[in-house]
């Protein structure tokens, strides 16, 4: 029989820092002398995540179209085609960040039904400090409703471990603060802190991943009226062009200020984003630019350090807004970004949406 795959997967909310994370765990597992494999997913295609992934040389497949939980069968499908006649030793997998209950819809069906080919390992779920302090406070305006609040709360019921992402942005009042505001609401759950960034905390992470043992088995207790009317109220948006121009411009100054430009718009707008995340890729070199909340400034997360005259460009936008006005906002400041710098936009394709209501392929409720 097969050495079994390992199964990692790392959850958390919109922005919290999912795709940075899994590529950091990707380079460690790979110099460990691993064969690793990635599954990204999306409720719709043109996801900057799979095209930064690739972008650093990882095997990555795709499930676009809906969560995990509702495509089960596409992830095992997309999961075969990973490592072509050399299949992985460990399988990375990003869960769409609005999602929850996967503890039931997606590794409890992998432990029943496919328990000879995966183990699992425990299953951490990110928490966004931004966001994540002002939830877990209770007294502060978020920007997001009770109901879109509520999906963040259940991801972290469910988790075996929290990671709180960014430490290094936080002082160490800042991180002992929202470090007792978890163990207040999660007493029982390990919390480790890392920064996905510079790999901070991550000798620890690794340790508590490698772990064997009864972990992925907190099934929830989830009303799905409140789930699925929470993830309908965020807007959804993936954008893919091309921008051209007789005169070389900077990616990496493009890129911001398309990001910098939409969180101005949005604030303007009342409209708290989720995650703003664009990349821009010019013969084989790539930057990406991203935003958090309305409350971080945009970050350069991965500069490019060049200069192009044909630019492809993907945004993806997820803010608590009417995705009508959404797709308008992001229209206009590509079109204003391509008035700068005197260039046309070509090949714009644009898919805006509220994400429909969660069906599980299978949901399994008592753990194994």
């Amino acid at each position: 029989m097969s050495k079994k795959i390992r199964y990692v997967m790392v959850g958390g909310f919109l922005g919290a820092g999912k795709t940075t994370t899994l590529a950091r765990l990707a380079g460690e597992y790979s110099r460990q002398g691993m064969k690793v494999g990635l599954v990204t997913n999306d409720q719709a295609a043109d996801l900057v995540d799979t095209g930064l992934l690739r972008g650093l040389g990882f095997d990555v497949e795709e499930v676009a179209g809906a969560c995990f939980c509702c495509n089960f069968d596409e992830l095992l499908d997309r999961m075969k085609n990973l490592g072509g006649d050399q299949r992985p030793d460990i399988i990375l997998a990003e869960p769409v960040g609005s999602c929850t209950d996967l503890v039931a819809t997606v590794i409890q069906p992998l432990k029943h039904l496919f328990g000879t080919e995966f183990e699992i390992a425990p299953y951490t779920v990110i928490l966004k400090p931004s966001h994540g302090r002002k939830i877990l406070s209770v007294d502060q305006q978020t920007g997001f409703s009770p109901k879109a609040e509520y999906i963040l709360r259940k991801q972290l019921e469910e988790a075996d471990a929290i990671l709180i992402n960014r430490c290094d942005e936080l002082t160490s009042n800042q991180a002992e603060e929202l470090e007792q505001l978890i163990k207040d609401h999660h007493p029982q759950t390990p919390v480790l802190r890392i920064s996905a960034r510079n790999g901070d905390g991550f000798a620890e992470l690794l340790t508590f991943l490698d772990q064997q043992g009864e972990y992925g088995r907190k099934i929830l207790d989830i009303d799905y009226d409140i789930y699925a009317e929470g993830e309908a109220e965020l807007g959804w948006l993936n954008c893919s062009c091309r921008l051209e121009t007789e005169t070389p411009i900077d990616l990496d100054r493009c890129l911001v200020e398309i990001v910098e430009q939409l969180r101005e718009d949005l604030l303007e707008a009342d409209a708290e984003p989720a995650h703003l995340k664009t990349i821009g890729l010019w013969e084989g070199f790539f930057g990406v630019a991203n935003l958090i909340s309305s409350d971080t400034p945009v970050q350069l997360s991965l500069p490019s350090k060049q200069e192009g005259k044909k630019i492809d460009l993907i945004v993806n936008a997820r803010v608590a807004c009417d995705p009508a006005i959404l797709e308008t906002l992001v229209r206009n400041v590509l079109d204003g970004i391509a008035g700068k710098y005197q260039a046309s936009l070509h090949d714009l394709q644009i898919r805006s949406f509220r994400p429909g209501r969660p069906v599980p392929t299978h949901r399994i409720q008592q753990p194994e």
